[in-house]
């Protein structure tokens, strides 16, 4: 095998430049949900010491002192904008794993031409039709292809740290051994796809600091004295695949849809259109996926940072008849349990539903129709509802218990949203020549 990895860089940051140049340069950060936290920083940001998951209310004071730009998330732009991204990266290989929103592994092994030509043009291409930069790190197993592609990355963002010619592109398995054996030397065994913060402080303790420390150690110590998950990690770096191509993964177990509301909510009413939202949207998943759920759960809580409210939170899973994938039969269980745990007085901060015990909707058991209340089967009547709202945008048909449109109390806080430039016909951008 042959893996390259293209990942987008600073992903949502650089989604919003691709529509408003004048943030180049400027340093950016994408906050969370209810724009609590910065969850993609410009490399300006990270400049600024602005860390991953920074209150918003801590680095507030950099956009008067710096200039700071901070934006509400935009997942339907980025969702879209990925889609666009891996669209264009499938046509340089018939075998593509989408690892996430912003990565993508793909299968280069007998590809005519050289693999660094094809990375290159993988990113150009990216740049020039979709204005999102990439890199692209290319091995032969998906561990040294997420080490190549940290280079590449690393090589351009800071100077010195990596040969500058290892810069956007690197393709690991075509240099000679020297250069290869340089990089590990260079690089912290913390920076290894698989080695989280606790490993590493385990090895850097016993004097192991470097990739190159850690291939001289013997396999069979590292996976008597830590797991099989580290020996599976060091046997990647020395080139043995361990991990497969995975072209189609596996479907979800469970299917969760939640939120912290904008701003806290009191009364049943609220929460049942929240909740109503938040079924039909797991619902929608499920059917995506091609699978049944056979119980649902719904919870509800305050917020453990208002001291000074009641604090009250609890769930409840309610078992289905049959497996199903009816938004509604999976909304009346969801609202079952919201009766059952609803408790008034409360200032309640977040809600949810998770949707469990899934199965393959090809393996579904049959019954016979002995039962008088047995409930017919609805599976086109969801896939009109699913096909409206593809094409006429999220939202446009709805069950009656989400309530009116427009903005509730307990839609996420949104202050700084960008538009929609790409699904929504009135925030199409407009280029005057």
């Amino acid at each position: 095998m042959l893996y390259a990895l293209a990942d987008i860089n600073n992903f949502y940051c650089e989604a919003e430049r691709a529509f408003r140049p004048q943030l180049n340069g400027r340093p950016l950060v994408v906050l969370s949900s209810n724009d609590g936290n910065a969850i993609s920083r410009s490399e300006e940001a990270k400049a600024l010491g602005i860390k991953m998951g920074a209150p918003w209310h801590e680095i507030r004071h950099l956009v008067d002192s710096a200039g700071l730009v901070a934006l509400s998330s935009n997942f339907t732009l980025y969702g879209e904008m990925s889609d666009r991204v891996m669209t264009i990266l499938a046509h340089y290989s018939p075998r593509v794993e989408v690892y996430s929103i912003d990565e993508c592994f793909l299968d280069l092994q007998g590809l005519p031409g050289q693999p660094l030509d094809i990375g290159k043009r993988m990113r150009e291409q990216v740049l020039r039709w979709v204005g999102l930069p990439t890199c692209v790190g290319i091995a032969n197993t998906k561990t040294l292809a997420k080490f190549a592609n940290h280079v590449a990355k690393t090589a351009e963002r800071k100077p010195g740290i990596y040969p500058p010619h290892f810069a956007q592109v690197c393709d690991l398995e075509h240099m000679s051994t020297e250069d290869r054996e340089d990089l590990f030397a260079r690089t912290a065994i913390g920076e290894v796809w698989g080695i989280g913060p606790r490993i590493e402080a385990q090895l850097v303790a016993g004097g192991i600091k470097s990739i190159s420390d850690l291939l001289r150690v013997d396999i069979g110590t590292l996976r008597r004295q830590h797991s099989v998950v580290l020996e599976r990690t060091v046997r990647e770096l020395m080139g043995v695949s361990c991990i497969p191509f995975d072209d189609a993964p596996a479907p979800r177990q469970q299917i969760m849809c939640s939120r912290s509301f904008g701003k806290t909510v009191q009364d049943f009413n609220s929460l049942l259109q929240a909740i109503s939202e938040f079924a039909s949207r797991a619902a929608e998943k499920l059917r995506q996926q091609s699978s049944l759920a056979a119980s649902a759960q719904v919870f509800i809580r305050t917020s453990p940072f208002c001291q000074h409210d009641a604090q009250y939170g609890r769930s409840a899973t309610v078992p289905l008849p049959r497996p199903t994938a009816d938004t509604r039969l999976l909304l009346q269980a969801a609202v079952a349990g919201l009766r059952a745990i609803f408790k008034p007085g409360y200032n309640y901060a977040k809600a949810g539903v998770m949707l469990m015990d899934l199965s393959s909707q090809e393996h579904s058991q049959g019954e016979l129709d002995l039962e008088a209340d047995l409930i017919t089967d609805k599976s086109r009547l969801m896939s009109a509802v699913d096909a409206v709202n593809r094409r006429y945008g999220r939202g446009s048909l709805v069950l009656a218990s989400m309530g009116p449109g427009g903005e509730h109390a307990w839609h996420a806080k949104r202050e700084r949203l960008t538009p929609c430039y790409t699904t929504r016909w009135e925030d199409i951008p407009i280029a005057r020549a």
